[in-house]
């Protein structure tokens, strides 16, 4: 049951994610798709077109006819859900990639009816693999659709007033998937642009694809120093990205006050992670702001119940409706950033603007996974009485764990949905005082710890 997150399907290749499991999780999940086609790619890993062939076979068993994208970005993936393949209009679609995991991971990314299939529906999918018998085998029903082709003609047509725009590009693919399609747009448009470890390897030759890490970002900086006037950054699945000028690493937070500069007062999630500077401006300038829980389903979920504009993610998941379809699509933010950049937005005069705040990193707590919501169920009961010491307390938002404003400021302790960690973030206009709410929150930590 490890293998079931709250977002996504995620193990190991051949200890967890094997023939068997794999083809259980098919057949299981064909029963919870209405229509009769199921889209399906994967990423770079050499062991995804293996799980490919396994979930055709539990897919077919329950009924389902596979169209087979091949490899494809997360984002062509989503993409094929809002169109016809001659004749064939997918209710479903599963990404096969362990997105920024090390190169023996693998998982499933579920779209059904347009929506992320997550959550207790993961979970209750877990519990039936869990007890069923392996389907009886039937002959595989694979039909191959070009679905970068078409998202590439997509991309360009909606881009075409950006052609032939002289600014200075760099990027890294990481060694992911964002490489199959960005060359083509790139070219296409005429951009003056230069990539690194384009080439989809699994193996993630040159640096790990997670470029949240400022670890990962040392080659591209180099290559923005030397020639580049702006660059950009993936992760091994493309629906991540890192926007970097000559001054600012910019998260996603901040992009979305950029990205939403643009649009004509636009609904804007943001989650419990963002920078309180992004709820206040987009307040300031009349837009709408609406804090919720961290995860691309949990974000993608709230988009469609209140037909928001834009969301967000500080690790660079970027979600756009305004123009698009409501999914986080690294390839196409980059190109709203740069529809930015031609219609003569300075990114770093306009950060410039912005209160001049304090902020940590995600800075993580190593705990368990028996005891990672508990410690914050019994964080939530200690701040009912803090101890003396503790800063003044505004507020408390326990939308997703525990976000504690102050008067300066605010910090944060959730428990990831994903590992077994708690993660906690500090902001503030004083930065000692952004200290003093670390500390005085990792003590709480300690206590429910011990309290246990």
């Amino acid at each position: 049951m490890s293998i079931y997150r709250e977002y996504d399907i995620r193990g190991i290749y051949e200890k967890e994610l094997n023939e068997e499991s794999v083809v259980r999780i098919g057949y299981a999940l064909a029963s919870k798709i209405s229509g009769e086609y199921v889209s399906v790619g994967y990423d770079a890993r050499s062991h995804s077109p293996i799980l490919f062939e396994y979930l055709t076979r539990g897919l077919n068993a329950g009924g389902k006819k596979v169209l087979d994208m091949g490899l494809v970005p997360t984002p062509v993936n989503y993409f094929t859900n809002y169109h016809d393949w001659d004749g064939a209009t997918p209710s479903a679609s599963v990404m096969i990639t362990g997105s920024h995991n090390p190169s023996e991971y693998n998982g499933f990314k579920i779209t059904v009816d347009k929506a992320p299939f997550f959550s207790e529906d993961i979970y209750a999918l877990g519990r039936e693999c869990d007890v069923m018998d392996m389907p009886v085998e039937v002959k595989c029903d694979v039909t191959k659709i070009n679905a970068v082709e078409r998202y590439i003609k997509f991309l360009v047509s909606e881009f075409q007033h950006l052609k032939g725009m002289d600014t200075r590009i760099v990027y890294d693919c990481g060694n992911g998937v964002a490489g199959v399609v960005t060359e083509d747009i790139f070219a296409a448009l005429e951009l003056n642009t230069k990539g690194i470890y384009i080439d989809p390897d699994g193996t993630f030759p040159n640096h790990h694809p997670d470029p949240s890490d400022e670890h990962n970002l040392v080659d591209i900086k180099k290559l923005l120093t030397d020639e580049g006037d702006i660059a950009f950054a993936y992760d091994g699945d493309a629906d991540r990205i890192a926007v970097l000028t000559h001054k600012n690493n910019i998260k996603g937070d901040m992009m979305a006050l950029l990205y939403s500069m643009k649009m004509d007062k636009p609904t804007v999630i943001g989650e419990v992670k963002c920078s309180q500077v992004m709820y206040d401006e987009l307040e300031r300038r009349g837009c709408k702001a609406i804090m919720y829980k961290t995860g691309h389903s949990n974000l993608k979920v709230k988009m469609r119940e209140t037909n928001a504009d834009l969301a967000c993610e500080v690790s660079g998941h970027v979600f756009f409706k305004n123009r698009y379809f409501g999914y986080d699509d690294a390839i196409y933010a980059t190109l709203r950033m740069l529809e930015l950049m031609h219609d003569g937005i300075d990114l770093d005069a306009e950060l410039a603007k912005l209160p001049l705040v304090y902020s940590t990193e995600e800075l993580k707590v190593e705990t368990t996974e028996a005891e990672k919501f508990k410690i914050i169920d019994r964080v939530k009961e200690l701040l009912k009485s803090p101890p003396a010491s503790f800063p003044n307390i505004k507020d408390i938002i326990d939308v997703d764990g525990v976000r504690i404003n102050f008067e300066k400021g605010w910090g944060l302790v959730r428990a990831s949905n994903t590992t077994p960690v708690l993660v906690t973030r500090f902001e503030s206009t004083d930065q000692n005082e952004a200290k003093v709410y670390e500390k005085a929150i990792n003590e709480l930590i300690i206590t429910a710890k011990k309290s246990l």
